[in-house]
């Protein structure tokens, strides 16, 4: 994405009125970019570009982030909406990638029906067994709490120590690094990434049940073992997934795009 000859930035209007902002690159069958939490469509910019070469590549600013709106009232419903009229812009049917909270709201798109060809999605955040403690079910009360009294360094911090099993030491050294700021700065929409995850990220197998498209589940060989045993959980309970360990790689994979281009482009195919 960084040859702005080739791409474009548009805006599409969601079914509530939200503006949602994406650019689109390459040529051929459409496939969306998901990202997760701390995410906005600069942080799927390189799988982009990546995959451009192949597909017609649409990254999107998700709801009240970059240069999206937030609309009045957040819900699932409306992130699912979302991702529904930007598939019927670019042609009424598109693969889709997702990653961590991006594919759970992938999967929950593929649930309800949206027109998907094809659902790709890496380590989405359930936690499915005890190698790490379940968050807490008033998670989102609490961050979203901390948000609203504009305490957003807390919010950040909140998220990542309880929603992500990050080590609380390790979080005080990201808090020294000039970086932190990107983290603060989509801290408001964290309780949009608790929201689609659901109270104690509870593994949601009769919804998974339901997907109807081709769908590869990825970890990285290096994630921790609960994203692994959750990927490995999702791929069991969408009919027909396909799973897939990267080698080498962990939760930060968007940081290493070309390791998913040939993965994904002979699966979104």
């Amino acid at each position: 994405m960084e040859d702005l000859m080739t791409t474009s930035f548009e805006t599409v209007t969601s079914a509530d009125g939200t503006p949602i902002a994406f650019e689109r690159a390459g040529e051929g069958a459409p496939v969306i970019l998901v990202g997760g939490a701390f995410n906005d469509r600069t942080t799927v910019a390189g799988l982009a570009s990546t995959l451009a070469p192949n597909f017609a590549v649409v990254a999107y600013d998700r709801r009240g982030r970059g240069d999206s709106g937030a609309g009045a009232v957040y819900s699932v419903e409306r992130e699912v909406e979302d991702l529904a009229t930007l598939i019927d812009h670019v042609g009424g049917t598109a693969a889709v990638f997702g990653h961590s909270s991006g594919a759970v709201l992938g999967l929950e798109a593929a649930a309800r029906g949206v027109a998907m060809t094809s659902l790709a999605v890496y380590e989405p955040p359930f936690v499915v067994d005890d190698s790490r403690p379940r968050p807490a079910t008033d998670l989102f009360d609490r961050v979203r709490a901390l948000v609203a009294a504009g305490d957003r360094d807390g919010a950040a911090e909140l998220f990542l120590v309880e929603g992500t099993a990050t080590p609380a030491e390790v979080v005080k050294g990201m808090r020294d690094d000039p970086f932190w700021a990107w983290f603060t700065g989509l801290a408001h929409t964290l309780p949009y990434d608790l929201a689609l995850c659901g109270p104690g990220n509870v593994f949601p197998a009769d919804k998974l049940a339901k997907v109807a498209v081709p769908t590869l589940v990825m970890d990285g060989g290096e994630s921790d073992a609960w994203m692994r045993a959750a990927a490995r959980a999702v791929a069991d309970a969408v009919p027909g997934a396909r799973y897939v360990s990267v080698e080498g790689q962990d939760h930060g994979v968007l940081q290493q795009p070309d390791v998913l281009r040939g993965l994904l482009t002979e699966f979104l195919r």
